[in-house]
């Protein structure tokens, strides 16, 4: 059984006065800056670096992770267009690639990969199902694959908080990491950092679509 946790609930709170939504967007513009250039990949760290060089209180006014996400997608369309467009293709058939070699674990791709919102920090994850988390280490020793196994905390309904088991190797020099599931826990999706609905989840088959140019998930 994985271990649970339960964080303070989340009031939601009043509307914000005009000078508070411009304090908010200052933040979200310069974290997303920060998350594209300096290769921040958490959305807390990067408000809170946003809020301390703009003079602001690192827990007054911060935008939520959806605003953030949005300025990136700006910022990265405005100023790495042609260079996004590389690093989201290269990433999928890395990711591609990664998939068809663990095929038989049911693999999802999920996150910047397949949202498109890459930056260089970006890594690839893929969800698995295995009936035993050992089963991926084996898989990858038998390949002689060098990883590391860690630990992947995620977010479901009803402010739930599960602990899964993660390995982490590199392809291509580009970090890849494997959170593994077993069958009944793969039934419910996890919550998206970035909104905090249902997270997409791409097989292989969408995946090679969008290599081939189908719609954006």
């Amino acid at each position: 059984m994985r271990p649970k946790t339960r964080p303070p609930l989340v009031h939601r709170s009043k509307p914000h006065s005009p000078a508070t939504n411009e304090l908010r967007q200052h933040i979200a513009t310069d974290a997303a800056r920060i998350m594209a250039e300096e290769g921040v990949r958490d959305f807390q760290t990067a408000k809170r670096k946003a809020a301390a060089r703009l003079g602001l209180p690192e827990t007054k006014h911060l935008p939520g992770n959806d605003e953030v996400d949005s300025a990136l997608q700006e910022y990265l369309r405005l100023f790495h267009g042609r260079r996004l467009t590389q690093s989201v293709r290269r990433l999928r058939e890395i990711a591609s690639e990664a998939m068809r070699f663990l095929t038989q674990y049911d693999p999802r791709l999920v996150g910047p990969a397949l949202s498109g919102t890459v930056t260089s920090a970006s890594e690839i994850e893929i969800h698995l199902i295995a009936d035993t988390p050992e089963e991926i280490g084996f898989w990858l020793q038998e390949h002689h694959i060098p990883y590391e196994q860690t630990n992947r905390r995620l977010r479901f309904g009803g402010d739930r908080q599960e602990t899964f088991p993660a390995y982490r190797f590199t392809a291509d020099n580009v970090p890849i990491e494997l959170c593994v599931f077993d069958r009944r826990e793969a039934r419910e999706s996890p919550l998206s950092p970035v909104d905090g609905k249902p997270m997409k989840r791409a097989n292989l088959r969408e995946v090679e679509n969008l290599l081939n140019g189908a719609a954006e998930p």
